[in-house]
């Protein structure tokens, strides 16, 4: 018999179905989570949204270095 891990008593989110389980049940490819609740898993796009729209900011402000190099100002003149 195979153990049971942490993941088999967390929920997951079927984006193809919209279904939420218990478990890892499916593929993997129509998979989100773990997530605590079921709840939680419910929600699992509205969290990967926020999520995303977070890592963008983060990419956006991370990408701003402030005043531009001497040889990108030097370069239009």
């Amino acid at each position: 018999m195979d153990p049971v891990t942490p993941e088999d008593r967390k929920w997951y989110y079927n984006p193809e179905t919209g279904e939420v389980s218990v478990g890892k049940q499916g593929s993997w490819t129509n998979r989100m989570g773990p997530y605590d609740t079921e709840e939680e898993a419910r929600h699992a796009m509205d969290i990967a949204e926020q999520r995303n729209r977070e890592a963008d900011s983060f990419d956006r402000e991370d990408d701003s270095w402030g005043e531009a190099p001497s040889w990108e100002k030097d370069a239009g003149n």
